[in-house]
C-alpha cells in the first residue's frame, strides 16, 4: 500500500469517527421518551427484516416480519404469524427477551414523564410557549375572581400567572398555566413567554404596607417593560403619589384601588336600603366601558341625538372625552365637537 492509500484510509476512518461521533451525541441529545421510541423501532425493523430474510415463505414481506415484531415484542401475540423453522424460532426468543424488556421500559418512562410534567407543571417549573396570552402577576382574590370573569365570559385567551409565594397551582382546577418565581426576573419573565403577550395585569402585594406593596409593583413594571416594549401593561397603585412613577415606568393604565373603594364607601353614606357596591359590582361583571371617536355625521348634534342613536345599537351613552376631559351624564344640549370620545357602556357577551 503506497503513502496515497493510507492517507486515504486514515481520512476515510477518521469520516466514519466523526459521523458516528455526531451521531451518538444527537442520540443521547434528544429526550429519553425519544430515545426510547427510536431505539424500539430501530430493533423492531431490524428483527422484522431479519425473519423476513429467514422465512421468506412464511413473512412474504418485510411488512409482514414488522408486523411480527411488534406483536411479538410486545407480548400481545396475535398469532397470525408465527416462525417455524430452528433459526426462525430462536430468533423470536431474542426479540421477546430484548424487545419485551425494552417496550415494558418504555412504556414505564412514558408514564413516569407524563407524571414528572404534570408535577413539574403544577409546580410552575414549566416554561409556556403559547402567544397573545394575558401574564397575570400576583396571587390574590383579585386575580382568582379575574380568572373565575375570564371563564365565565369565555374570554379567548391563555392566562399565566408568575408569583413567588405559591407552591403549586392546579392546572385541572384552575386552567391557568402557572410560573413559580419573582416577577422582576428576566428568567421568569421568558418563562412566562413576555416577549408574545398581549397584556400583563399587575396587582398589589397584599402582604406588603401600601408603600412597599407600591415600590414593588413599579418594579415589576419596569421588568415587564424592559422585556416587552409593546405589551399592554394594567397595573394596579394604592398611594396617589406612586402613579406618576408607575407611568414612568412604563405602565399603560393605573388602577387606584384606594380611591375607588373610599368612592364605594361614600356612596354607601347616602344608600340605607340598596347595597350600592353590589349594583356597581353587578354592573362591571355584566358591562363593558368603552370609548370611541365621534362618527362625523355626530359632530354638532346634541348629547340628546348621540345618546338615542347608540341605544338603537343597544349601547348606553354616559359621557365624553374632550380635550382630555372627562364629562360624565353632560347636559342632553349639549353639542358634540370634532375629536370627542363617546364613552358608553355595552353588554360583556357582545
Amino acid at each position: 500500500m503506497n503513502k496515497f492509500s493510507k492517507i486515504v484510509n486514515t481520512k476515510g476512518k477518521k469520516g466514519d469517527t466523526m459521523i458516528w461521533n455526531k451521531w451518538t451525541q444527537f442520540y443521547f441529545h434528544l429526550p429519553i421518551f425519544l430515545r426510547l421510541l427510536f431505539s424500539v423501532c430501530l430493533l423492531m425493523l431490524l428483527f422484522g427484516y431479519l425473519i423476513h430474510i429467514i422465512e421468506p415463505n412464511h413473512f412474504p414481506t418485510t411488512f409482514d416480519g414488522i408486523w411480527w415484531a411488534f406483536v411479538t415484542g410486545s407480548t400481545v401475540g396475535y398469532g397470525d404469524y408465527v416462525p417455524l423453522s430452528f433459526v426462525g424460532k430462536f430468533v423470536g426468543i431474542l426479540l421477546i427477551l430484548a424487545g419485551g424488556g425494552l417496550v415494558t421500559f418504555y412504556m414505564a418512562t412514558v408514564s413516569a414523564g407524563t407524571i414528572k410534567h404534570e408535577k413539574n407543571l403544577t409546580e410552575g417549573k414549566i416554561s409556556y410557549k403559547g402567544s397573545n396570552h394575558t401574564i397575570l402577576i400576583g396571587w390574590n382574590e383579585r386575580t382568582k375572581q379575574l380568572i373565575q370573569m375570564f371563564k365565565e365570559h369565555h374570554l379567548q385567551t391563555d392566562t399565566v400567572l408568575i408569583d413567588h409565594t405559591l407552591n403549586k397551582v392546579s392546572y385541572q382546577n384552575h386552567r391557568i398555566h402557572f410560573i413559580h418565581g419573582q416577577p422582576t426576573s428576566d428568567e421568569i419573565l421568558k418563562k412566562a413567554n413576555i416577549e408574545q403577550a398581549t397584556f400583563i395585569i399587575i396587582t398589589a402585594d397584599p402582604s406588603l404596607t401600601e408603600e412597599e406593596a407600591d415600590r414593588q409593583t413599579i418594579l415589576n413594571i419596569i421588568a415587564a417593560r424592559g422585556n416587552n416594549s409593546n405589551v399592554h401593561i394594567i397595573s394596579e397603585i394604592l398611594t396617589e403619589v406612586q402613579r406618576k412613577n408607575a407611568i414612568r415606568a412604563g405602565s399603560n393604565v393605573i388602577l387606584r384601588s384606594n380611591n375607588f373603594m373610599s368612592s364605594l364607601l361614600y356612596q354607601s353614606l347616602f344608600q340605607k336600603d340598596i347595597q350600592i357596591i353590589d349594583i356597581i359590582a353587578k354592573t362591571l361583571e355584566e358591562q363593558q366601558f368603552c370609548t370611541k371617536l365621534i362618527d362625523d355625521h355626530l359632530l354638532e348634534h346634541e348629547f340628546y341625538y348621540c345618546a338615542q342613536h347608540y341605544l338603537h345599537d343597544g349601547k348606553w351613552l354616559i359621557g365624553l372625552i374632550r380635550e382630555g376631559e372627562m364629562i360624565l351624564h353632560p347636559s342632553f344640549s349639549l353639542k358634540t365637537q370634532k375629536d370627542d370620545k363617546l364613552i358608553y357602556l355595552k353588554a360583556m357577551a357582545e
